[in-house]
């Protein structure tokens, strides 16, 4: 550490040791956040931070478990510093652990400088409004639900959905069109498997994506602690490769459910009373300080955009992780287990997901002008299409209209044609658009009442003779 070893304050008044967390008595002048060393009696030293610093006891959770201490002959050593990151554009294109450290077999890192983890939230005067969009390659998120850069849209996923094949492919695809600018991925995984590890690390490395990424891991058997630490390093990451570096940067982060668990397990070995279902109280604003450090800033080139992809317990949309998360993002894209178990791939349900800041990066000069016409237009004949499909297995197919039976066959074809593609297939929004004129074109013209007669003339395409059949037929 910075500071003389032989100035730091050092106790052995430990008061009690509960699963990650040490309470330490008749502690004085200890700052909340400040790093600590744990050092056992077998000479042992283990890395802590202070997470409450009340006059009578000192709370200390260590990031490498507290298996083996003994709370007379350990002491704890308080150093005056807080978590720093050293980072360094030498970063991308390496694979690090939840705390920060190489575990790729390169060399480490030779810092430019190094950082305070905990960061804070960007100043609201000094945020620039987000505006260009962000192409991910996948029709049913920059068709109907665009990611704008600087913006913080999360997936709402269920227990065994593709949610982290959507994310891989989103950091594979996602890019700024018509631009020449410097664009980096963060991806932090938080709680994941040694076989999800392996496949995420594989797919990086076989797909060329890993030179433009910094990839964070933490895995399920690592200390419940380090888990809280891996979203806060990958943001400081992200911040000093946009804010330094000049760099447009998507952090995506996997899996933000696993965060809160950790999150659970610390407060209720704290014994803190606890909110809803067993969540700290603290939790909406614990979420707030990891998603409000995405954004842009005032003059600066650089901007960072954040995924959070979160599995919701139970797919209770209404459940404390998804309800606070929602509140504090802008929008959600939501996954259809329904799309799921038809073979429907990416299975995102268009219908509740949502973009709030869609309307911002679209239009002429960022996708096309006809792009907003045409999502609202498919939104709502394919919600029209589902609700006919409720009236379809009451009174059968015979007794709709034909206007009905087309309707239907379109929400058919809309789900097969445009929500569904392969997931190496990277769609251009001029080939998503396309793709839903073609659709639109299963109706006759008078019907696309939400596209201007302009972009009708200009872009319709006609049923063909094999569709009016079909029609008859």
């Amino acid at each position: 550490m910075a500071k003389d070893v032989a100035k730091l304050k050092e106790y052995k008044t430990i008061e009690r040791i509960a699963g990650p967390l040490v309470f330490v008595k008749k502690v004085k002048d200890v700052a909340y956040g400040e790093v600590v060393e744990v050092i056992l009696a077998n000479g042992e030293r283990r890395l802590g931070q202070v997470l409450d610093s009340s006059e009578d006891v000192v709370v200390v959770q260590v990031f490498e478990g507290t298996s083996g201490m003994d709370k007379e002959n350990t002491k704890v050593r308080f150093t005056g510093e807080v978590i720093k990151l050293p980072v360094s554009i030498e970063m991308l294109g390496r694979i690090f652990n939840g705390r920060g450290e190489p575990i790729d077999g390169g060399p480490e890192i030779v810092p430019e400088k190094e950082m305070d983890i905990i960061g804070s939230a960007i100043n609201p005067y000094c945020r620039a409004p987000p505006s260009e969009f962000i192409q991910t390659g996948i029709s049913a998120i920059d068709g109907m639900n665009t990611l704008v850069r600087g913006q913080k849209l999360p997936i709402f996923s269920g227990s065994g959905l593709p949610h982290n094949e959507i994310a891989l492919q989103i950091a594979r695809q996602a890019k700024v069109v018509g631009e020449d600018e410097k664009f980096a991925v963060v991806f932090a995984a938080m709680g994941i498997t040694h076989e999800e590890a392996q496949r995420f690390i594989d797919e990086f490395e076989e797909t060329g994506a890993l030179e433009r990424a910094v990839v964070f891991l933490n895995l399920a058997d690592d200390p419940a602690v380090e888990r809280l630490l891996t979203p806060r390093i990958a943001l400081t990451t992200a911040e000093f490769l946009a804010f330094d570096k000049d760099m447009h940067v998507l952090v995506i982060l996997t899996d933000m459910t696993n965060y809160c668990e950790s999150l659970r397990e610390i407060s209720a070995a704290r014994e803190e009373v606890p909110g809803r279902r067993g969540y700290p109280g603290y939790m909406y604003t614990d979420l707030a300080t990891i998603y409000e450090r995405a954004g842009r800033i005032k003059g600066k080139k650089g901007s960072i955009t954040q995924i959070q992809i979160l599995t919701m317990p139970g797919d209770d949309i209404t459940h404390p992780i998804p309800d606070l998360t929602g509140y504090i993002t802008e929008g959600q894209i939501v996954l259809s287990r329904e799309l799921h178990r038809r073979g429907i791939y990416p299975p995102i349900d268009v219908l509740p997901s949502l973009s709030r800041l869609m309307n911002a990066g679209i239009g002429e000069g960022k996708t096309r002008a006809d792009h907003k016409q045409v999502s609202d237009q498919l939104y709502a004949l394919y919600a029209e299409g589902r609700d006919l499909r409720g009236l379809v297995a009451i009174v059968g197919e015979e007794a709709l209209s034909e206007r009905d039976k087309l309707v239907l066959r379109f929400a058919e074809r809309f789900e097969k044609e445009f929500v569904q593609q392969d997931k190496h297939e990277d769609r251009s929004i001029e080939k998503t658009l396309e793709i839903a004129w073609s659709l639109l074109s299963m109706l006759p013209e008078d019907e696309l009442t939400r596209v201007s007669p302009a972009f009708r003339k200009k872009y319709y395409k006609g049923r063909t003779k094999k569709e009016k059949k079909e029609e008859k037929g």
